[in-house]
């Protein structure tokens, strides 16, 4: 599996917004979104390492730290990526198995299984994984036409998703949030997951969209600003 980064930090977005969190960065994506903020990790020349699904897992278990973000990229282009889904979610057994874990009595750290969040970009059939038990949780893009990138987005993905997961639209104008707000309406996003707006970052002020989310009566949708770059440099990596 192609690792460009890996790291701990606080979750940046989503439901678990602010919690510690340990991301596994992959290289390569199916997209070229123009506001994208991790192009570097999709370039063909960028550097990674190759690393087995159970050395990646082996080093989760060691940070101690229970949300795990694997993203990229896009991390389900990945050839053994069920196979580490798979690892993560079933900790307890793959912990006997891996042979890179850590010395120590890990398990006695936290009886609380790992929760493994998968960034994805909205272009991959999620129907594919439909069949994983437990189940990771999605956090999906659907791209705006802001991005460029909407004539790839597979609108059967919505059916895949269940209450612990999350549509994200990236917006950079009235016009993505207006398309955002009629894909909201026409598959009833709110009653099947989570629902989030976040402003590409330097594009358009979070008040233009909290007055348009009052504005259309948008409730149970989120705006959703990215903590990570009010807490760091906007391009700083590793955060």
């Amino acid at each position: 599996m192609r690792v460009v980064e890996k790291f701990i930090s606080i979750n940046g977005e989503g439901p678990r917004a602010g919690e510690l969190a340990v991301f596994v960065r992959f290289q390569g994506c199916n997209l070229n979104c123009g506001y994208c903020d991790t192009k570097w990790a999709n370039e063909p020349s960028c550097k990674f390492t190759e690393e087995s699904p159970g050395e990646i897992a082996a080093w989760v278990f060691g940070t101690g730290i229970r949300n795990v973000t694997l993203t990229g990229g896009e991390p389900l282009l990945q050839g053994e990526i069920r196979t580490l889904i798979g690892l993560l979610l079933h900790e307890k057994s793959a912990r006997k198995t891996v042979s890179e874990t850590p010395a120590g009595d890990a398990d006695s750290r936290n009886e609380e299984s790992l929760r493994v969040e998968i960034e994805t970009n909205g272009a991959v059939d999620l129907k594919t994984f439909s069949d994983i038990s437990p189940r990771p949780v999605f956090t999906m893009d659907w791209k705006l036409p802001g991005s460029g990138m909407e004539r790839f987005m597979l609108s059967g993905n919505f059916s895949c998703l269940r209450p612990g997961d999350t549509v994200k639209f990236v917006c950079s104008s009235r016009t993505d949030l207006m398309r955002a707000a009629e894909l909201i309406g026409k598959y009833r996003l709110t009653e099947r997951c989570h629902v989030d707006l976040s402003p590409v970052f330097g594009e358009i002020e979070p008040a233009e969209i909290v007055e348009f989310m009052k504005e259309r009566r948008l409730n149970d949708v989120r705006i959703r600003l990215q903590i990570h770059k009010v807490i760091w440099d906007p391009a700083a990596r590793g955060v």
